[in-house]
């Protein structure tokens, strides 16, 4: 079964990338043979979409599996639109992560850890009056 890890480099002894739509690397095992092969996440760049983008590339490699740090809505819904399972929480090596998941010790997940987008809306915003009531004091 091919198994996709998100990684921070291209190797069996890489970290978990914690982000999975902008993380480096997916390094795609075979959990029978453990035969591996990089690929680079063109999406790590982007400037939005990088999660739903990333997904599509992991389902176009034909990854049974995701394992990884945390993973967003967007990128949710297309893993698990695609049938891809998905696990979440991961760290360690991409050999470690593997293994752990062929004993059992690895759950996926039914929902996405990272709600809603990093970085995205309006500066200063959040906690002010004008936050709170919809518009500012003058």
């Amino acid at each position: 079964m091919k198994i996709c890890i998100s990684a921070v480099s291209s190797s069996l002894d890489a970290q978990i990338d914690q982000r999975f739509g902008r993380c480096r690397y997916f390094v795609i095992v075979d959990s029978e043979t453990m035969e591996f092969e990089a690929i680079s996440n063109m999406a790590s760049e982007a400037m939005s979409g990088a999660g739903i983008q990333a997904a599509q590339t992991v389902a176009k490699n034909l990854a049974k599996v995701v394992i990884t740090g945390n993973v967003g809505p967007n990128a949710f819904k297309v893993l698990s639109t695609a049938g891809i399972r998905i696990v979440t929480g991961a760290s360690g090596t991409v050999k470690e992560a593997v293994e752990r998941y062929k004993r059992g010790e690895l759950k996926e997940i039914s929902r996405p850890t990272v709600g809603g987008h990093f970085g995205v809306g309006r500066p200063g915003r959040m906690g002010t009056e004008r936050g709170r009531r919809g518009r500012g004091r003058r």
